[in-house]
């Protein structure tokens, strides 16, 4: 092809080398908006693209305080007829005593935030008694 063409009044002129094409005319200045608007949606779209909605948390799946593990604790050796004798929440110990056994449970705040509770028998005749003070713990806690 030459450099010479039909202009719009239909006579031969030379061609504009800043036209791409022959037949359409040149853009100016619509190539970077179009960039910066490309751009902008792309990160908008890596943006939204990382959130994730986790949703409420399940009831009866949150941590256990400390108030509600010592109140089962007690609740629990309660149910299983220990008289209790000491019930010291400050340092987190309860003991109670069935006969000639003697029930001790200890609750303490860990660093991490949970709670930890230990049951120990001493002099019990009925060895499941530990078993069930366990077991009536869990079900008071919801486990």
């Amino acid at each position: 092809m030459s450099s010479s063409m039909v202009n719009r009044e239909g006579s031969l002129g030379e061609r504009d080398p800043r036209q791409a094409h022959p037949t359409r005319p040149a853009v100016r200045g619509g190539g970077t908006a179009r960039r910066v608007a490309s751009a902008l949606a792309c990160a908008a779209a890596l943006a939204l693209s990382g959130c994730y909605y986790y949703g409420y948390p399940v009831p009866g799946m949150a941590p256990a305080s400390f108030d509600r593990s010592f109140s089962a604790a007690a609740g629990a050796m309660r149910d299983q007829g220990l008289t209790i004798s000491v019930e010291d929440h400050r340092g987190g110990t309860i003991v109670g005593q069935l006969g000639a056994g003697t029930v001790t449970a200890t609750v303490r705040q860990q660093a991490d935030g949970s709670v930890r509770v230990q049951f120990d028998a001493t002099g019990a005749r009925d060895p499941a008694l530990i078993d069930r003070v366990s077991r009536g713990y869990d079900a008071r806690m919801g486990r």
